[in-house]
């Protein structure tokens, strides 16, 4: 199995970048989504590394040992796809194959989007491409779904990650297991207040271990969640600044992988997934994981490394 290591690269984006990499080859950049970081990816790592490729996991801007600026607006999502961009700048590639989870997902669609002349494929997981939409999302989504929806929870200074930072290893084992197949639930705001209240820490069925809840605490040591979470404060800047960009195609081939007790998947999430070909005229596939919960490559390793190495094979 190969080995995986760390070094810190300066992405021409300007943000210096903590990466954990393995193999040589052609370049798989990896993604993570919130809350997480490189170690999510460390499945995929050595198997995309012993088939033959330079498999590259970042933990992106804001995040663990990337660490990030402190003002809120420098993490929008020209920031997330030019650190991607950059990224691949500084290994000295012309392209790569952009993989992206949760909200690496946003930032792999938005680098295939933006620039498809450097990203030779692109395969997101439990997040589909979803079109501009026609007015801001946040007044969307409070209209839709109340304000003790997570994405509009977020949108306050300081209280989330105060939230978050009481008890980080419970942080984690809540939101990792909620999320998850063995439960598959969103967690909201009760009147009471704190988003991870309600939700009783399970056990995991095996994918999810205590010296893994260690390896998420211990690389979230430095930077905190102030960074994770400006990303989405950004959401009705990005809307803003994606204008040039709406109803706009993703052309390189694309693949879409989700779990079927995803909740964020759940109702109009499964509809974008189901209506992908229409906005991604080049989808190579969509493949469903029966009883697989949101943090896809973390539940169902072998499937998802599948399904990656045959899209990569093919293209």
């Amino acid at each position: 199995m190969a080995e995986i290591t760390h070094r810190f690269v300066e992405s021409t984006s300007g943000l210096r970048m903590h990466i954990a990499e393995a193999g040589s080859g052609p370049l798989v950049l990896l993604l993570h989504g919130f809350p997480e970081c490189w170690y999510s990816w460390r499945h995929q790592l050595t198997a995309l590394a012993d088939a033959g490729y330079h498999a590259v996991a970042p933990d992106q801007r804001g995040y663990a040992r990337t660490g990030g600026p402190a003002e809120v607006d420098q993490y929008t999502i020209h920031h997330l796809v030019g650190d991607a961009i950059g990224l691949i700048d500084a290994l000295g590639r012309d392209q790569a194959v952009v993989v992206g989870h949760d909200w690496g997902a946003p930032v792999a669609w938005g680098a295939a989007q933006f620039r498809p002349d450097r990203v030779r494929g692109v395969a997101c997981l439990s997040v589909p491409h979803r079109p501009r939409s026609s007015r801001p999302p946040v007044q969307a989504m409070r209209e839709l779904y109340g304000d003790d929806f997570y994405m509009v929870y977020f949108q306050e200074p300081i209280v989330p990650e105060a939230e978050f930072d009481r008890d980080r290893a419970e942080t984690f084992r809540r939101m990792l297991y909620a999320a998850s197949g063995d439960l598959g639930v969103l967690p909201s705001v009760p009147e009471t207040g704190g988003m991870l209240s309600d939700v009783e820490p399970g056990e995991p069925s095996g994918w999810l271990t205590e010296d893994d809840i260690a390896v998420f605490v211990r690389e979230y040591e430095g930077a905190g969640f102030t960074g994770p979470l400006n990303w989405y404060r950004n959401l009705d800047r990005n809307w803003e600044l994606t204008a040039a960009w709406h109803r706009a195609p993703i052309t390189p081939p694309a693949l879409f992988i989700g779990g079927d007790r995803d909740p964020v998947l759940t109702g109009g999430g499964r509809a974008a997934a189901d209506r992908l070909a229409d906005f991604v005229p080049n989808l190579r596939g969509t493949v469903w994981l029966p009883g697989c919960g949101h943090w896809t490559q973390q539940e169902r390793p072998a499937e998802v490394n599948k399904a990656l190495l045959d899209f990569l094979g093919g293209l």
